[in-house]
């Protein structure tokens, strides 16, 4: 295991850094994230610090309920929506929606009231809602993994490039151990949405650096991601990925991108070559810079929900299904994130 990766787990996981040299050399013999982590989860010192940091059930902080300080970020605090999505974090109400059934029926999914389920229900929803889940649409995925969305926008007669991490960066950001790691075509296979030489017809896969778009795509209608690019090393390379993103765009191209979102503060948070948990303040200054540009942003929508589970925060080793968790300190969900490139 990698230096980062173990400095992370011991954050993460007993809220302390190695004593000395010789610990961080013993858990770095683990051989992969899963392992590492249940190394941590069998000892006494994870349970008392788990137990010591124990949070109550969520409460939204004032920062969340202030608008943008840019004015040029269009803003709104209202119970988010599936059926009408704006740029909106995960919550109960969306899931109660019967667009939501109906979502993860088309994606081939079991219709688990999970954060990881919303985040594809989310991206499909937006295609819909701008109009791009029809033939003559071109669409990039990046970090695909072993996601329905390709199949699905193949249904649909989309043409797409489904691009992962190269070899060279997998065991890097740590996709190798995880089973979400895409290396060709055979792990977007969807048998149950068409079938695989169907897929074969629209699909391309493209082993892709998101911290390294090639010139060579453009021209697209949508763009997108899911919970990817806070694995890109920084809060700074994620936010870059982002807004280079829109230039594999056409004119009037919508990006799409969904990531971890930090629901307890707005000037610390989790900023490690592992993870990154995005703050208010660096989501509301991308995407002020990308409306000065001339880009369409979105509203910003970041009502945390009102129902009861919304409330509730989920623990390592983490239980399923869960919309809001526990990392280190800081609790955090999923926010997806939208904005039409100029033209």
């Amino acid at each position: 295991m990698s230096r980062d990766a173990v400095l992370w787990a011991f954050r993460m996981f007993i809220g302390r850094d190695p004593a000395d040299e010789a610990e961080l050399a013993f858990h770095q013999r683990n051989a992969d994230l899963d392992t590492l982590r249940r190394c941590f989860a069998e000892t006494r010192e994870f349970i008392e610090f788990q137990r010591r940091s124990k949070p109550e059930d969520y409460r939204a902080p004032l920062f969340l309920l202030q608008p943008p300080a840019d004015p040029l970020v269009p803003w709104r605090f209202q119970p988010p929506e599936l059926a009408a999505p704006v740029s909106q974090l995960c919550t109960q109400g969306q899931f109660d929606e019967p667009i939501f059934a109906e979502l993860c029926a088309m994606l081939d999914i079991i219709p688990n009231p999970h954060r990881k389920v919303w985040e594809f229900c989310y991206v499909v929803a937006v295609m819909r809602a701008a109009g791009l889940m029809r033939p003559g649409i071109r669409a990039l995925g990046f970090g695909v993994g072993q996601e329905p969305i390709p199949a699905l926008l193949a249904r649909s007669g989309v043409a797409v490039v489904a691009t992962d991490a190269p070899d060279t960066v997998v065991h890097l950001q740590g996709w190798a151990s995880t089973g979400q790691h895409a290396a060709g075509l055979e792990a977007l296979d969807r048998p149950a949405i068409l079938p695989f030489a169907e897929l074969q017809a629209l699909v391309e896969f493209r082993p892709v650096d998101m911290n390294a778009i090639p010139e060579t795509l453009r021209g697209f209608d949508v763009c997108w991601s899911s919970c990817a690019f806070e694995h890109l090393g920084s809060i700074a390379l994620g936010l870059r990925f982002f807004e280079e993103s829109l230039e594999t765009l056409k004119p009037g191209g919508i990006a799409v991108h969904t990531t971890e979102f930090n629901l307890s503060s707005d000037t610390e948070t989790f900023d490690t070559a592992g993870l990154c948990l995005f703050r208010k303040r660096d989501m509301e200054a991308m995407l002020g810079r990308l409306a000065a540009a001339g880009h369409k942003v979105w509203p910003l929508n970041l009502h945390p929900g009102s129902a009861a589970v919304d409330a509730h925060i989920d623990l390592p080793p983490y239980a399923l299904p869960h919309l809001k968790l526990a990392l280190g300190q800081y609790v955090t969900t999923s926010i997806g994130l939208v904005v039409q490139k100029a033209g």
